[in-house]
């Protein structure tokens, strides 16, 4: 299979980022990003789809939302919406109802940021995700770049220096989402996790000096979401956009933060006696099903079984044969900036 590299979850002069699409274009091109997907607040851009193309190399640009109910204060329950073809953010009120109409319209759903909390030194509040008696949405995005922030930044200062140094800011999901994650897995659902960047790429100024905070360079070299799709993108737009959904939709993917070192290349497969599977599918089998997990460089590596490590090791590589039934996936960590940080979050392999 072939892998794109999607950065999701970011935003333009049409809501509150400082970019166009065709800014965006250029610059997912100079950061090897194959997709991106421009998800404006409660605006859906129109006729924006394009390719972008420079040196031989080709980069697309999809153009969804971010919808959430503006009357709500705080305002919580933020939906990513890819796919929908038509405005929905008047249902921005009724979760569920809005789950159910994007469904209804062919799209998928993604919550985003579930847990984002407050920071008081700059008036935000917390808005993570609070409806979770909802069903029927897509999945979740299990890190979210920006909103990291206020996990780490203890004050103002912290902010400040984070702002400056942004490098310094991942270090993985939230334990609170990964731990809501496994939670709705281990309950028999497939959720499909994503990463976002959440780039905005901020115009700051105090007095003489000027900053662009967390450009949007910065947030296409960092959390990306790889996709495993059948084909290279074909230059055909209804088709390559549609493969890209599909991909997101079966969880043929995972979320690599891409700064420390590359992370394309990683697979997490099964085998069983007459069938096989990758991340995101489910295989059914009376007899034990060998799982493979392979990086493009030595990390610490770990495999979760409902959400716990049964299997650790340094290295490029892992196996594992099956005790039983489960919600198996696999976590990376690498070394960087004087800290152990998330590197490779695969989706699930279910093993019924």
């Amino acid at each position: 299979m072939d892998e794109l590299t999607i950065n999701l979850h970011m935003h333009t002069t049409y809501s509150d980022g400082s970019g166009s699409h065709k800014e965006l274009g250029g610059i997912a091109l100079e950061t090897g990003v194959d997709v991106l997907i421009v998800t404006d607040h409660n605006v859906l851009v129109e006729g924006l789809d394009a390719y972008y193309r420079k040196k031989g190399k080709k980069a697309l640009v999809l153009v969804c939302e971010e919808i959430h109910d503006q009357d709500r204060e705080p305002q919580k329950n933020h939906l990513l919406v890819f796919g929908a073809g038509r405005e929905l953010s008047t249902l921005a009120d009724d979760p569920q109802s809005l789950i159910e109409a994007v469904r209804k319209a062919g799209g998928i759903s993604f919550i985003a940021h579930p847990g984002d909390r407050a920071l008081p030194a700059f008036n935000e509040t917390d808005i993570s995700w609070v409806n979770w008696d909802v069903t029927g949405y897509t999945g979740i995005e299990l890190w979210n770049g920006f909103s990291e922030l206020k996990s780490v930044a203890r004050g103002k200062w912290d902010a400040v220096a984070y702002a400056l140094f942004p490098a310094f800011i991942p270090h993985g999901p939230l334990p609170e989402t990964l731990r809501r994650w496994d939670k709705l897995t281990a309950q028999g659902r497939q959720v499909v996790a994503i990463g976002g960047s959440d780039a905005h790429a901020q115009h700051l100024s105090m007095g003489p000096l000027h900053r662009v905070i967390f450009p949007y360079a910065y947030h296409f070299s960092t959390i990306n979401t790889h996709t495993l799709v059948p084909s290279p993108l074909s230059g055909d737009l209804a088709k390559d956009r549609q493969m890209v959904f599909d991909a997101l939709t079966n969880g043929h993917c995972y979320v690599g933060y891409d700064l420390p070192a590359a992370t394309r290349g990683f697979r997490f497969s099964a085998q069983g006696k007459e069938i096989n599977a990758i991340m995101g599918d489910e295989i059914t089998s009376s007899t034990p099903v060998t799982l493979q997990a392979k990086l493009p460089s030595p990390a610490k590596m770990q495999l979760l079984k409902n959400g716990k490590v049964i299997k650790s090791t340094v290295d490029e590589m892992l196996t594992y044969i099956t005790d039983g039934p489960g919600v198996y996936r696999i976590e990376a960590y690498k070394h960087f900036l004087g800290k152990m940080r998330g590197w490779v979050f695969s989706n699930p392999i279910y093993v019924r």
